[in-house]
């Protein structure tokens, strides 16, 4: 199952076309014209305007329906939650399409519900491929998203890396940054550390 990453501009998340499914959508619709006919499906990793700020404008391009966890879902339309005035801006309004839960599949890949840096964190996940999407939640430095915003918690930061470290990830492809393809879950277990002894 090939990854493309679509790397974000400036302050905008990363995004990621895998089979028929964009994740994320903080990338400027230009950046996906020629996959226009691939991508019937945008998968939202949490509600954040850096990762959502698109949204609408791609949907309608790609003629996609967008998913969103259940908890995030009200930062689709609120300025508040989806921080969008920071960015000088405000949220989408884009209705989703569908409310993700834990254990739902999406084009082959596992939802996993990873709270923390928001209530609806996700992380997608194949485990015959062994990569992971992990959005905000862990990064390819060791590091962590940030649990400070409205929402966010430590505490569930800390059990959702604890369930992430567990897992055989080889390739992992975060929100921010430059993925990596072998070693995974060495970066997942340091972010862990790095937590567990920062913030104890």
């Amino acid at each position: 199952m090939p990854v493309r990453w679509i790397p974000g501009e400036g302050f905008l998340g990363n995004a990621y076309i895998v089979g028929d499914v964009l994740v994320d959508a903080g990338i400027l619709p230009l950046a996906i014209e020629q996959y226009r006919d691939q991508i019937r499906e945008i998968v939202l990793t949490h509600c954040h305007f850096d990762h959502i700020a698109y949204v609408h404008e791609i949907a309608r391009v790609c003629d996609a329906a967008v998913s969103i966890h259940r908890l995030d879902a009200p930062g689709l339309s609120s300025d508040t939650i989806s921080l969008s005035l920071n960015f000088g801006s405000h949220a989408p309004r884009h209705p989703p399409d569908r409310l993700l839960e834990d254990g739902d599949t999406v084009g082959g890949l596992t939802v996993l519900h990873t709270p923390g840096h928001t209530p609806g964190s996700i992380c997608l996940l194949s485990d015959d491929e062994r990569i992971l999407l992990s959005g905000d939640t862990v990064f390819c430095d060791g590091g962590f998203g940030r649990f400070d915003f409205p929402g966010g918690s430590r505490v569930d930061m800390a059990h959702s890396l604890e369930r992430l470290s567990g897992l055989p990830v080889e390739g992992l492809y975060p929100g921010h940054g430059t993925p990596v393809y072998q070693g995974g879950r060495h970066h997942i277990q340091a972010a862990k550390e790095l937590l567990r002894i920062t913030y104890a």
